[in-house]
């Protein structure tokens, strides 16, 4: 899954045409989608990307609700919602995924985020006011989205096989916090190279600034994916 984390729909189009004809789900996180709005993604499905719509849902079940029916409405093919949230509005995500699936639409992988990948064990400790380890929040959390019903979760590539284990191989798990070998980790805390995730059992893997910040971005994913095959 490549991130399109570019202020404005022309930078991510400038990526996208780089990137033509290399087979990748998009994400579309919070800064595109405030910018360019829900047009730009159906344009996207339009087109025949696949697209993880990262806005991170994390209201009352009833909002939360709302908005899982419009991106379901939108053809996203993964969306997530904060796990913190609770089951009963992880729940109502699903209602709100029921409501707006239309004929002709797949449904969407709805997951949970966990922790944010940038979350250090000190910053979920004496910050967040989470006791324990990052990974038993990490699972916390996983076993929370699989008993509501969620098909997976967000969740960094350290604790994938943790995961696994606790909600079973079929619970998917989309990892960010990837870096090529000598890529600079930036404001990421845990993090693996893209092989090292898979070999945890990964499912999708989020890739960003190695390849949006590259010189030359085609060469870099292509990189990417002689590493992994």
């Amino acid at each position: 899954m490549v991130a399109l984390d570019y202020a404005n729909a022309e930078h991510a189009e400038g990526l996208l045409k780089q990137l033509e004809g290399i087979p990748c789900f998009v994400k579309v996180g919070m800064q595109l989608f405030y910018a360019a709005g829900p047009s730009f993604v159906a344009s996207l499905k339009e087109r025949g990307y696949k697209v993880f719509l990262d806005v991170k849902m994390h209201d009352i079940p009833n909002t939360v609700k709302g908005g899982a029916e419009s991106v379901t409405r939108l053809g996203v093919d993964v969306f997530n919602v904060h796990a913190a949230g609770g089951k009963h509005m992880m729940e109502a995500a699903l209602e709100g995924v029921d409501k707006g699936l239309a004929p002709g639409l797949t449904r969407p992988i709805v997951i949970g985020v966990t922790q944010l990948t940038s979350t250090s064990q000190a910053v979920l400790n004496e910050e967040i006011g989470l006791a324990g380890t990052t990974e038993q929040a990490v699972i916390r959390y996983a076993r929370l989205a699989h008993a509501a019903g969620l098909q997976g979760v967000v969740a960094s590539p350290l604790e994938v096989t943790a995961i696994k284990s606790a909600c079973g191989d079929g619970f998917v798990t989309v990892t960010p916090g990837i870096r090529p070998a000598g890529a600079d980790a930036g404001d990421q805390s845990r993090i693996m190279t893209p092989a090292e995730a898979f070999a945890q059992g990964t499912d999708y893997v989020v890739i960003g600034r190695p390849i949006t910040g590259a010189a030359d971005p085609r060469a870099a994913i292509e990189a990417i994916i002689d590493s992994i095959a």
